[in-house]
């Protein structure tokens, strides 16, 4: 499995995803748009990231790029399924694949901003966009624009890969 980070601010998200990709077995990270690398610009170590992959970013793989489009169709060239994790209207529930399904032995799951999530351009190019039903209360701002819901919208990006690079390896 490949991993592809696309505008992930947080040194602690990316360094948690290292984390967790070293457990899950994945092959390689690909660092996209401004998501932190685990050294700076100088060499030196990014202490924040590598405090919580607990050295995970020296044993799995990684790649900048600039553009997780480009990555993108350079992987389905490579015969990669593209899985976005994304709330969509197109988005099916993460636990119905799996990655024993012969159309997914070649799989790479994109994520992105904690803030904004994954661009409609990056939704395209998914061959499928995976969802982690949500519940729980909901707690808004008074001021937020919409008060009501059906439940929690989303869980941290680290947390969300977890959930589902795990059900889709191990499922």
């Amino acid at each position: 499995m490949i991993v592809i980070l696309r505008d992930i601010r947080s040194l602690y998200n990316v360094g948690s995803i290292f984390r967790t990709a070293d457990a899950a077995g994945v092959e390689k990270i690909y660092l996209c748009g401004i998501t932190p690398e685990p050294v700076d610009r100088f060499g030196k170590i990014r202490t924040q990231l590598a405090k919580v992959s607990l050295g995970a970013e020296k044993t799995v793989a990684w790649e900048k790029c600039s553009s997780a489009s480009r990555v993108i169709d350079r992987l389905k060239k490579e015969g990669y399924k593209i899985l976005a994790i994304e709330q969509s209207k197109r988005a099916i529930p993460y636990f119905e694949l799996r990655m024993s399904d012969l159309r997914l032995k070649k799989a790479a799951l994109i994520l992105g901003s904690e803030t904004r999530g994954l661009t409609p351009s990056i939704l395209k190019r998914a061959d499928a966009i995976l969802e982690i039903p949500m519940r729980g209360a909901v707690v808004r701002q008074a001021h937020h624009p919409r008060r009501i819901g059906r439940g929690k919208e989303s869980l941290n990006v680290a947390v969300a890969f977890g959930i589902v690079a795990f059900q889709l390896i191990y499922g």
